[in-house]
């Protein structure tokens, strides 16, 4: 396990590489593998440290700025670090959804904004337990934002009925919502 001041150098790194709002190459970067570091994503989208809430906005979104999803998880990358995180479901939250002309775009819960289209689907599955939808949007680099019922709720509302399901536009691209119950 990493110890808590390795957050604080995480923090300190990511600040450095976040001038301009641009995101930081994480893809670039290859550090050797450091460990786990008790950070979790809960499926609500709270992120936690040692069991606690991170509280400072700030901070969660450069967390976020760091994060790859690699083939044996999640990890914080700095070029110096890589550290395991766990994701209970998906790392990000689509809690908006505006139309800009024809485009859907998407805010998430750590302030990104993405346009649906080709090289961000909105993807529909169904939870095998309950049945319900399991709406997601491809944020960057494979990670995704959960859907939340209200936003998904308003692409309901947008989409059109054809051949027996819903579908819903943004640009160019066309998305399945599912069958029409």
């Amino acid at each position: 396990m990493a110890q808590s001041g390795t957050a604080d150098g995480l923090a300190a790194a990511a600040a450095a590489a976040q001038s301009g709002r641009c995101l930081p190459p994480v893809h670039l970067w290859h550090p050797a593998h450091c460990g786990d570091i008790d950070i979790r994503i809960r499926a609500d989208g709270v992120w936690m440290h040692e069991g606690s809430p991170i509280g400072r906005a700030e901070l969660v979104r450069l967390f976020s700025t760091i994060l790859r999803l690699d083939p044996d998880g999640y990890h914080l990358v700095t070029p110096a670090e890589k550290l395991r995180i766990r994701v209970e479901d998906l790392p990000f939250r689509a809690v908006l959804m505006r139309r800009e002309d024809d485009r859907l775009v998407f805010t998430t819960d750590v302030g990104d904004e993405v346009t649906a289209g080709t090289d961000h689907p909105v993807t529909v599955t169904i939870d095998a337990a309950t049945g319900e939808p399991r709406p997601a949007l491809h944020v960057r680099a494979g990670l995704q934002a959960r859907v939340t019922r209200a936003v998904f709720y308003d692409l309901v509302e947008a989409a059109e009925p054809a051949g027996g399901r819903l579908q819903l536009r943004s640009g160019d691209a066309i998305f399945d919502l599912g069958a029409i119950a």
